[in-house]
């Protein structure tokens, strides 16, 4: 039944991605500038402009930004009020015919050129602007212009010239001239901005027509400047118009058996590292998701700007992945996930090494720094992590001035700043998935919490033992490749039960104080089996996660209280009669489990030897792994003789530590007087 439910997942998202995958064509050639062509002579198939590289689009609009061209308004109903006004002027002084017919052509021409304001000194007689009459604007030399000043002075000038015996000055004062040298061009700030506007922005992308049967580039040719330009164009047009012809069934079949090999990929990474996902739907479901959120991701962005590629957060993917699974699987995964990034994008190359660098730069930063403010370091690391990268990669592009181009860097800071912002998202995940976060077992694993401070208090004995099994265990799980954290947490409330009645167990007696005195073995067995059902109790009040009460009912396992039951079997008992002797727990399942119930069994034994030499240290673990096997209390554990080697190992280590012999300090003799 659960092998038919992992293959309807593996359906469902192989649909789901195959619906997702964008329906063009990937460019068949991969090439850089200053490298050989690898590939066959390459002929054009089809015409195809040659597109502008950004750094020309952007020097152009930086040369079309500093070559602004004024408008100007004229207004055709200022003149003929101020020319009427003027000959009433000259009427009234009684001025010479043809000295007022010249005045009046002169101010009559000045108003058909326009006249402005100001030009601001800045007019100059290469400069041209546009003038807006009628609808209509035209160009115009700002030469041709007139402002106030210039006017008033080309009718002096005209005036001295043609009537030198003329006391030019006092007829000016006479005729007020200046009060009918009047604007009537007017600057046009918003039609200038528009304009300026429009020629900055609509810059022809295009500098040229490559033909059909034009030659590209030939087989060994080093790859110029002017050869890339020519193949990005090619690359440009081929993703544009591939998928709209006829190849589109081939490209199907490409895509599913793209996307079939991804499953794979993503099958074996799971299968080798930690089959035991496959056990769960849970975690299934939410690696297949995170895989489907990738994808999808890569897909989208590559339809709206592959620019965009560069803003999305994989990195925080990684986190998701290493706070519920081992490192070893989390890298793994994390790396299967971002695979469209390969097989989707252009430069889909230099966007993979970019998250793959920042994924395993902040999965090991994030491991110590992940309390308090200090989680925000992982910003910075992150950030420079894939900067570094991305620079590389622009550097090795060939234009030097192209690596410190602003807007990926930009991308990548909030890329950054998104992977740690987005990572409070992992607790909602624990809710929805029903899983147990490194954070929460972390926070678990606190000796200052009030269910391991309320074991202290009551029963500190076995505190202790707590705290040397989580020691013991936690040692052996690293070296296994188990979950540490796991194991220690399991370790510190395996026996929380205990502290329900604590005088029951010896390591919280006092000295001359026994609690089964007076008891039968049916008694003491019954009590000392109890913990577990209390432990199970206290852990559910306590709302602890199921993955932790999990230790707490299989670190006994269903084995016997072998002390009572011996006793039992000496006073004439009933040697089958084993129900009343035998813990009604389960069997452990995982690594952590077994790890914790073997490190419970030997830390306890371990107080009884009386001599602490290798070779006893050793027999001991031995004799009660042996046991352990002998009473079929592995039986259903998924763990193999190789890592119980590894774990017997290591717990001779660790007793050899603790138990190692003491130097008997000699006694200072007194002075013989």
């Amino acid at each position: 039944m659960k092998k038919y439910w992992i293959i309807s997942c593996y359906i469902v998202l192989a649909v789901l991605l195959l619906l997702l995958y964008p329906r063009i064509g990937k460019f068949q050639y991969e090439y850089q500038k200053g490298r050989p062509w690898v590939y066959e002579t390459l002929i054009s198939p089809i015409d195809f402009p040659i597109l502008k590289s950004e750094a020309e689009m952007l020097r152009e609009k930086e040369e079309r930004a500093s070559e602004m061209v004024d408008y100007y308004a004229y207004d055709p109903s200022v003149a003929p009020p101020v020319l009427e006004r003027f000959g009433h002027k000259a009427v009234e002084l009684q001025l010479d015919e043809e000295l007022t017919r010249k005045l009046y052509e002169h101010l009559d021409e000045a108003y058909r050129r326009g006249i402005v304001s100001d030009f601001g000194g800045n007019e100059q007689s290469d400069k041209v602007v546009f003038i807006k009459r009628d609808k209509r604007a035209d160009e115009t030399p700002a030469s041709e212009i007139y402002d106030l000043a210039r006017v008033l002075n080309a009718l002096k000038s005209d005036l001295a010239y043609e009537y030198p015996e003329m006391e030019v000055d006092s007829l000016v004062r006479q005729l007020d001239l200046p009060s009918f040298i009047v604007p009537n061009l007017f600057f046009d700030e918003n039609t200038t901005q528009l304009v300026h506007r429009e020629a900055v922005n609509y810059i022809s992308p295009t500098k040229g027509m490559v033909y059909a049967g034009q030659l590209i580039v030939s087989e060994g040719e080093t790859v110029t400047g002017e050869i890339c330009e020519i193949l990005d164009s090619y690359k440009e047009e081929y993703r544009l118009s591939y998928g709209y012809s006829g190849s589109q069934n081939a490209l199907l079949i490409s895509h599913l058996f793209l996307v079939l090999i991804l499953l794979a990929v993503f099958f074996f990474a799971v299968f080798f590292l930690d089959r035991s996902v496959f056990s769960s739907m849970p975690k299934l479901l939410f690696l297949m998701m995170l895989l489907l959120i990738s994808f999808a991701g890569v897909s989208i962005l590559f339809r709206v700007d592959q620019r965009l590629l560069y803003l999305f957060p994989f990195a925080v993917i990684a986190l998701y992945m290493s706070a519920f699974f081992r490192d070893d699987l989390s890298y793994a995964v994390y790396a299967v996930t971002i695979l469209p990034l390969l097989i989707i994008p252009e430069n889909g190359v230099e966007l993979f090494f970019i998250n793959m660098v920042g994924g395993s730069a902040v999965l090991y930063a994030y491991s110590r720094l992940s309390r308090g403010w200090l989680q925000f370091i992982n910003i910075i690391i992150l950030f420079v992590a894939m900067a570094v990268t991305c620079f590389v990669f622009k550097l090795g592009a060939g234009d030097f001035s192209y690596a410190f181009k602003a807007t990926e860097f930009l991308y990548l800071g909030i890329n950054a700043l998104l992977s740690i912002v987005l990572y409070p998202f992992v607790y909602l995940f624990e809710k929805l998935f029903g899983f147990v976060s490194y954070s929460r077992l972390r926070d678990l694993s606190e000796t200052t919490n009030k269910l391991l401070k309320n074991l202290q208090y009551k029963a500190p004995g076995t505190f202790q033992h707590s705290l040397q099994v989580a020691n013991l265990a936690e040692n052996a799980a690293r070296e296994i490749g188990a979950n540490a954290m796991l194991v220690r947490v399991g370790s510190l409330y395996h026996d929380i039960g205990k502290m329900e009645n604590p005088m029951c167990f010896i390591e919280n007696q006092a000295e001359g104080v026994n609690y089964h005195a007076g008891l039968t073995p049916e008694e003491s067995a019954r009590a000392i089996i109890k913990h577990v059902d209390d432990g199970l109790a206290l852990a559910k009040k306590a709302k602890l996660p199921a993955i932790v009460t999990d230790f707490i009912a299989c670190h006994h396992g269903r084995s016997v209280t072998l002390y009572f039951y011996n006793v039992y079997c000496n006073n004439g008992g009933d040697p089958a009669n084993k129900a009343a002797f035998t813990y009604n727990g389960i069997l452990p399942r995982t690594k952590e489990q077994v790890v914790v119930m073997m490190a419970d069994a030997v830390e306890a034994a371990s107080r009884t030897l009386k001599d602490y030499s290798e070779e006893s240290i050793s027999a001991l673990v031995d004799r009660i792994m042996a046991n352990r096997f002998d009473d079929s209390q592995l039986a259903e554990a998924d763990i193999s003789i190789r890592d119980i080697n590894q774990v017997k190992k290591s717990f001779k280590t660790y007793l050899m530590q603790i138990y190692h012999a003491r130097i008997a300090y000699p006694k200072r003799q007194k002075p013989t007087a």
